[in-house]
């Protein structure tokens, strides 16, 4: 299945979800993989971004539709990454 990188910022809006939920992490996830996305890892990050995370879905399609949906709520906006191997682009070339 194809990789992503979904590279996030939260909005004023979604610091204040946060930190009065910050069980909502989890709950996303959630919702997410209820689109077809599996969520393999996730990270808080320190700089440009405040989480990156690296999901599988099955196409372009279900990724962008994943990130239209988060992206309607109002509570972070994203920048989505398509990701291959460095082994396999080595291997095709």
């Amino acid at each position: 299945m194809p990789t992503y990188l979904m590279l996030t910022n939260l909005t004023a809006e979604g610091v204040r979800t946060l930190k009065n939920n910050p069980g909502r992490i989890d709950e996303v996830n959630r919702e997410v993989e209820q689109m077809g996305v599996k969520v393999i890892s996730q990270y808080a990050t320190l700089g440009q971004y405040d989480f990156v995370t690296v999901v599988e879905a099955p196409d372009d399609k279900t990724m962008a539709k994943v990130s239209v949906e988060l992206g309607s709520r109002g509570t972070m906006t994203s920048q989505t990454l398509a990701a291959i191997p460095a082994g396999d682009l080595a291997g095709s070339l």
